[in-house]
């Protein structure tokens, strides 16, 4: 889809104000931030050669952007006799975060096609310190099948003891092998929806038809870049100018949907694909999070009458609402991200979406 920047404004909507020159902010802050997936912020650290250590992104090289680092671990669960990794009923085991929209994604596709008996979770507690994700004492909590993990990055050296780069939910292990399958959430996402069709104890249409896969992948594109990453760009940004540059794309956008769910009550028409879930998991979070924390602070979702229906639309979706925790979600940003809230302060409202 083509997105016009500035689209679908009501008289009484804010306007975005002009650029600001590169020149009138020439001193950037300081401070860095982590990278990749849910696994950013905070004192949130990464594993070198196997060794877990507190070192953070640097946005010094990047001019003060945020740039997301690609997953590391892309193997693919599929039907195809003689694969590696075939469907399989309790074989794999699912990690993710609450808080944590990619990991959402996840969670909401299990959720659709009754894949809870087939797929076990482990949801690590929400705060993410010195140590980066860590497991609780709950069952709900604990490390699942890799015994004895007190982090999830014991998790990532137990399946790659020479691991270098980020340690990010969500995480497909496989218990056969002992080792990860995959980290890419938009990929365990069409896992769910395809490879495990089989196993699913719930009916749902696919997420990924045939003949909508070209639009699906455009826009998912598009939402990825300007929207589900926007806000963390936004959010981790170290510069005036990378922090407008990514608020004036975020909103750009998000106008530009509000058109498009004008005319329809899904993304590409009458019908839901994986589209509106990727979509869905960054809205839920916008009012709360992103819209104080992250600086997105132009509209709230609340404040676009069709996109808000359309989150509202999808939340009612048997199942889904179950997976979103508020409070849990505003636990881990606040509480996380000390080099944007120092005082580690939860503000109290919004109490619900």
């Amino acid at each position: 889809m083509t997105l016009r920047d500035g689209a679908c404004r009501r008289p009484d909507e804010l306007a975005l104000p002009p650029a600001s020159s590169p020149r009138e902010h020439t001193v950037a802050r300081t401070r860095t931030v982590g990278a990749l997936g849910c696994g950013i912020g905070g004192t949130m650290g990464l594993l070198v050669d196997g060794k877990w250590t507190d070192t953070w992104y640097d946005t010094k090289s990047t001019g003060g952007g945020f740039v997301r680092q690609a997953a590391r671990f892309r193997n693919t669960v599929e039907r195809t006799p003689g694969a590696r990794f075939t469907p399989d009923k309790g074989r794999y085991h699912l990690y993710v975060s609450l808080a944590c929209p990619w990991a959402h994604r996840t969670l909401i596709v299990r959720a659709l096609k009754g894949l809870e008996e087939v797929i076990p979770v482990s949801i690590v507690m929400p705060l993410m310190l010195e140590n980066g994700w860590t497991f609780g004492d709950a069952p709900e909590r604990s490390s699942g099948p890799v015994a004895g993990a007190k982090y999830l990055y014991e998790v990532y050296e137990r399946a790659a003891p020479d691991y270098t780069g980020r340690v990010t939910v969500p995480v497909l292990w496989d218990k056969r092998e002992g080792t990860i399958v995959n980290n890419e959430s938009s990929e365990i996402l069409r896992m769910f929806n395809d490879a495990f069709d089989g196993l699913a104890t719930k009916s749902y249409p696919d997420l990924y038809p045939e003949p909508l896969r070209g639009a699906i992948d455009e826009i998912n594109a598009t939402i990825y870049d300007t929207v589900n990453n926007g806000v963390y760009k936004a959010g981790f940004a170290t510069s005036q100018v990378k922090y407008e540059e990514a608020v004036r794309a975020l909103f750009g956008t998000l106008d530009e949907l509000e058109r498009r769910l004008g005319d329809a009550p899904y993304l590409l028409g009458d019908r839901v694909t994986e589209a509106d879930w990727r979509l869905f998991t960054t809205l839920v979070r916008f009012d709360a999070v992103y819209h104080g924390h992250f600086k997105c602070n132009v509209r709230r979702i609340i404040d676009y009458p069709h996109l808000h229906a359309y989150m509202h639309r999808l939340l009612a979706v048997p199942g889904v609402r179950e997976t979103v925790l508020l409070d849990e979600i505003k636990a881990h940003y606040y509480g996380s991200h000390r080099t944007i809230n120092p005082t580690g302060i939860v503000p109290i409202g919004p109490a619900s979406i």
